[in-house]
């Protein structure tokens, strides 16, 4: 994250600070919920209004900035991948709280959060691999340098190497390790030298061999050096000729830990091997001062250089170390490899104190600055170091240095945050400057206790449901989908960090959405899981709303969509009945025009009977149901009611009539008012003189046939 912003053109040039004072003018920025970015603009300290204006306007230039570039091309992969492995991490942390408060010091936790770390630096590893290779990207350029990635690779790996060791394995010398760390990621002396000395019939002439031999031998590499050394049987000095023979065996049979299946053992035979050192020595100092040139150089002086370092001399290696251009790292592995051999992981402070007085690391390298504080053992210095590298460096070391108990757990007066958490957090804010990773991004705040899990909710609430849609033909199934992928999403977040409040109001907001798209359908569903009834009765109103205004066909479309839903809520306990039963009535009357449509009349007149006699429709729509059944016997038979039907319509309308004359006409007849257009409710009475009409009539007619069961009409 940058520590400061450019605007270009300047608001203020430089200098002319006084300018802005003078100008009455204030710099205001506003940030942006949906990302990190910052608008920026000047505003008048005082604005004069215009009496008969209400409004002013004042032109000024809006200038749009971000504290950080948005993750792309590599960098997203990057991302993207890693958060698998902090996913995993986290996931072994929350099960571990189930188990004994000293587990995460066991070897099993240990090895465990040594895996993670390893898979981190496999990938970081790749990733260099990857950047470093020549090749076409269609992503676009790549966004960070491959050196960035090798600068990660080193930091990473020295801390899994320094601090997460094999278990049974944290009390072993280290200095062989920490050797072939510096020379997988700082490669000296390098291969081009190599095969220009190798081509040489003379290589001792050129102004490189020593230089080359002494670093090779340095860094342990007895390949290389062997190699040169037989070249010198052909010097021309016979007294170099004669030590030859006796420095190459010393290289080939220099003990190596690995080799060794007790540290004891290899112990004893390395104050072996250095006792055939001394007597190197021996036979070196015994060359007479003035046999000790030839055509070029003084070969003795830099031959003993190369024996001093075996011999295990600090000051030489120092000295040899400064003149080859090396730092204090290579002073540091080699002190465990010539001086130290059985130097451990906490003695490495002292040593690095000690050298770092005389070659101090690089102040202007933040990698150098790293490693210094790893090497120190100095693990929050490393990560004040690496935030300002990376935040994504400084994220995931200290989320690994908090498991492995390297970092103070308690929270900060200030920011009521960890150390942990508060790296953490400031990656995620580098991650919000992209909104669309917040898929990643919830995770790790979710990892940061109550503000990060506060943070977390926010940002879920804030996810956009779908992008704009073109409009076409299929813009508004292509809206819906979109809303219910992003909401199936955001639902599992929830349920997986259990913010089950956060998953219901994501619903609550996917239902609004689709109710003003006239999703109805979906919008239902999820009202539904959201558990907001007073929402999903303000859906239900609408759909009927659009009987009244478009006419049942509109309606029916509609409340089709909603038998999925009705068939769910039984298996809520806490559904509200009152929305049930209005759920339930927006479907069944929905049938009954889907049954009028095919000529099912029958059917149709025994769910307009079944709805009346449960009392599952509304008393507003009793009179439009009303309407209907007459409708229905318009040229029906005279079997379409039973006498007990024909009783409890007749009981319907007549409750009408009573409470309307009491004066709750509107309780009863306003949905058949607006439906037939009526002004007052005496139109809508007009409109139910032919209901009570038909039904004398189709009484009448039962009876004469005989099918009124023995009920009569003052029943």
């Amino acid at each position: 994250m940058s520590s400061h912003l450019d605007l270009v053109p300047p608001l203020v040039e430089k200098g002319h600070f006084g300018d802005l004072l003078s100008s009455n003018e204030t710099i205001s920025v506003s940030s942006s919920s949906y990302d990190s970015s910052l608008a920026i603009f000047m505003t008048p300290n005082h604005i004069t209004m215009n009496p008969k204006n209400t409004t002013t306007t004042y032109d000024e230039p809006i200038y749009f900035a971000s504290y950080d570039i948005a993750p792309s091309s590599e960098r997203r992969l990057f991302i993207t991948d890693t958060a698998i492995i902090f996913n995993f991490l986290q996931d072994m942390l929350k099960s571990s709280k189930g188990k004994e408060a000293s587990w995460l010091q066991s070897s099993d936790a240990t090895g465990l959060i040594r895996q993670r770390a390893i898979e981190y630096v496999n990938f970081i590893k790749e990733c260099w691999i990857h950047t470093s290779q020549p090749m076409p990207r269609p992503d676009g350029p790549l966004q960070f340098t491959s050196n960035h990635y090798r600068i990660l690779y080193s930091c990473f790996s020295l801390f899994v190497l320094l601090y997460i060791p094999e278990p049974e394995y944290e009390k072993a010398p280290v200095g062989e390790e920490l050797m072939e760390w510096l020379n997988i990621h700082f490669i000296e002396p390098s291969t081009e030298e190599g095969d220009h000395l190798s081509s040489l019939d003379s290589p001792w002439e050129d102004d490189s061999f020593w230089p080359y031999l002494t670093r090779a031998t340095l860094r342990g590499l007895t390949k290389a050096s062997i190699f040169f050394f037989h070249t010198l049987l052909k010097h021309p000095s016979r007294e170099m000729q004669d030590l030859i023979p006796v420095v190459i065996p010393l290289l080939e049979s220099q003990p190596r830990l690995q080799n060794f299946k007790a540290e004891r053992d290899f112990a004893y035979a390395s104050r072996r091997w250095l006792d055939k050192v001394k007597a190197l020595r021996v036979e070196m100092d015994r060359v007479p001062e003035e046999l000790r040139f030839d055509d070029h150089d003084n070969w003795w002086d830099s031959l003993s250089d190369i024996v001093g370092i075996l011999e295990g001399r600090g000051e030489v290696i120092q000295r040899v170390s400064e003149e080859l251009g090396a730092d204090w790292k290579e002073v540091c592995c080699a002190w465990g490899v010539f001086v130290d051999t059985r130097f451990r992981r906490e003695d490495l402070p002292e040593i690095v104190s000690e050298v770092v007085e005389q070659m101090p690391p690089d102040p202007t390298s933040m990698e150098d600055m790293i490693h210094s504080a790893l090497f120190s053992d100095q693990p929050e210095q490393a990560l004040r170091h690496a935030a300002q590298f990376d935040p994504w460096l400084a994220a995931h070391l200290a989320d690994l240095m908090e498991s492995l108990g390297m970092l103070d757990t308690s929270v900060n007066s200030e920011s009521e945050l960890s150390k942990r958490d508060e790296y953490v957090l400031s990656y995620t804010d580098y991650l919000h400057s992209d909104p669309t990773l917040w898929r990643i991004i919830v995770p790790y705040m979710y990892s940061c206790g109550e503000i990060g899990r506060e943070r977390g909710d926010a940002l879920l609430l804030r996810v956009p449901l779908y992008l704009h849609v073109k409009k076409t033909s299929d813009s508004s199934s292509l809206a819906a989908e979109a809303i219910a992928n992003t909401v199936k999403e955001v639902s599992a977040l929830c349920l997986e960090h259990q913010r089950e409040h956060v998953r219901r109001e994501a619903c609550k907001v996917a239902a609004q959405l689709l109710a003003r798209q006239k999703d109805y359908g979906l919008a239902v569903t999820y009202y539904i899981s959201a558990e907001d009834w007073p929402g999903l009765g303000r859906v239900i109103d609408r759909v009927l709303e659009e009987y009244i205004q478009n006419g049942p066909a509109s309606f029916a479309s509609y409340a089709a969509k909603f038998i999925h839903s009705l068939q769910e809520l039984p298996s809520r306990i806490n559904t509200e009945g009152i929305f049930a039963h209005r759920l339930t009535f927006a479907v069944r009357y929905a049938q009954i025009h889907r049954l009028r449509a095919e000529g099912e009349s029958p059917a149709a007149i025994f769910e307009i009977i079944t709805l009346l006699r449960e009392e599952i429709a509304p008393k507003s729509w009793w009179a439009v149901l009303l309407c209907d059944a007459v409708d229905l016997l318009q040229g029906g038979s005279n079997s379409l009611f039973s006498s007990n039907d024909l009783v409890l319509l007749l009981r319907r309308l007549e409750e009408i009539h009573i409470r309307t004359s009491q004066g709750c006409g509107d309780d009863y007849l306003n949905v058949l008012l607006r439906t037939i257009h009526g002004k007052s409710e005496k139109d809508a009475l007009d409109r139910l003189k032919p209901v009570r009409f038909a039904l004398a009539k189709y009484f009448a007619r039962c009876t004469v046939s005989g099918s009124h069961n023995g009920v009569t009409l003052s029943q």
